[in-house]
């Protein structure tokens, strides 16, 4: 019975003792030598804004691509056709616009010009019967009728050749103004309309906008694509940042700018990055109102970019990271 008293004073002082080395190890705040994260991408999702069949995928899940190689192309026989069909309205308008400069025909023309030489060789002829009719009727050889008559036949024939002269200017002249200004609107408006079908065939096909890994395929060939869907996830090396977290306590001896190190699992020696934003919300409040042993629980989001884009070629988004406060 002795010894049973013994061993449960003995229990109880143990129990008092790890107690009170746990409310000590709970009060006291830990020495955090760094900081826990993992990295993040920022995708670039590639999508065509016409719908359409995807024809061909050019590239496959996990390879790495230059800037400018080809993604994927829809079919794009509707836009080809209409294309087609643009190009020729404005040639037409073109070559309405052309001939509506040029004026007449080069055999209008020369008819044109042939009644005026006509023309003036009535009026000649009729000048040298009016001055005869004239030197009679001077003489009172012919009657005032007579002499009239061959007046105003003169006259007409004057008349006739200001006519033509000024029908042959207007033909060498081409359209008028207004008729001119149609012709190179409709032209301007075939012009915009071919512009348009030229780019939807463009669309059709998309390339890489920069290097980069081809992270998800988002469809196969064969299946309809609805316009503005993407296809193609890309994944850029620079694109890749850090993202973790620190206490509220230490969050405002962090700036932008500030340099860190980044370790991975794997990698023999950390890489250089820099804290490239800090969130101005906390992370995983509770929601209760703020006091110092809740304070303890804030956390506040932080994100960094590697200095080296290069250095990231091996890396990928969720890989945990550790990260420290570059001395």
């Amino acid at each position: 019975m002795k010894n049973s008293s013994l061993v449960k004073r003995s229990l109880r002082t143990v129990l008092i003792l790890a107690s009170a080395t746990l409310v000590i190890v709970g009060c006291s705040r830990p020495n955090y030598a760094g900081y826990q994260g993992y990295l993040e991408g920022d995708f670039i999702y590639v999508a065509a804004p016409l719908a359409g069949q995807l024809e061909t995928l050019a590239v496959s899940k996990g390879s790495r691509i230059t800037a400018g190689s080809k993604l994927f192309t829809l079919e794009n026989a509707n836009e080809l056709a209409a294309q087609r069909q643009a190009t020729e309205q404005f040639r037409a308008a073109r070559a309405r616009l052309a001939d509506a400069q040029k004026g007449s025909r080069p055999s209008e023309l020369a008819t044109l010009t042939a009644r005026l030489d006509q023309a003036r060789a009535a009026a000649e002829l009729s000048q040298r019967d009016l001055a005869r009719q004239k030197n009679l009727y001077d003489t009172r050889v012919v009657a005032e009728a007579d002499y009239d008559r061959t007046r105003l036949t003169h006259e007409r024939n004057t008349r006739a050749i200001d006519e033509l002269a000024a029908q042959l200017a207007t033909a060498k002249l081409g359209g008028r103004t207004d008729a001119l200004t149609a012709a190179e609107a409709e032209v301007s408006a075939a012009r915009a309309a071919k512009e348009k079908t030229d780019w939807s065939v463009a669309q059709k096909t998309q390339s890489a906008p920069r290097d980069a890994l081809v992270y998800d395929t988002l469809y196969r060939a064969g299946e309809f694509v609805a316009a503005g869907n993407p296809v193609v996830a890309l994944l850029p090396p620079e694109n890749i940042k850090i993202r973790f977290f620190v206490p509220e306590a230490e969050f405002a001896a962090l700036t932008a700018g500030a340099a860190v190190r980044i370790n991975i699992n794997g990698r023999p020696s950390p890489l250089n990055a820099h804290i490239s934003y800090l969130s101005p919300q906390p992370e995983y409040t509770p929601p209760i109102l703020y006091n110092r042993e809740n304070r303890a629980k804030l956390v506040f989001m932080i994100e960094a970019v590697f200095n080296d884009p290069d250095a990231t070629r091996d890396l990928h988004p969720g890989q945990p990271v550790d990260v420290a406060l570059a001395k």
